[in-house]
């Protein structure tokens, strides 16, 4: 697993692999996070980093009392992979 950090200015996620950058962003509005994207290189796909990320946001979520908006395709079908991030969802 890489190393995943909090990048609270720039409202993301980021870890960096091969010397590539991988992102989830996020927005806050109050006690609700929206994860807007989740951006992983062509050159180092492959190897489940935006599922690191994800995770890693969503239990974030968690640890913070957030309810989670999946604005981002991928983290709305992770999600529903794994269903015990579903109680984080902001209509759950």
């Amino acid at each position: 697993m890489s190393t995943i950090s909090l990048d609270q200015d720039a409202n993301r996620f980021i870890m960096h692999v091969d010397g590539e950058l991988c992102e989830l962003g996020f927005s806050l509005h109050g006690k609700m996070v929206s994860m807007n994207h989740v951006r992983v290189p062509k050159s180092v796909g492959g190897r489940g980093l935006a599922a690191e990320l994800t995770r890693h946001a969503l239990d974030w979520a968690r640890e913070e009392g957030l309810t989670v908006r999946p604005a981002c395709p991928y983290v709305d079908n992770w999600i529903e992979r794994h269903p015990e991030y579903q109680a984080l969802l902001e209509n759950a």
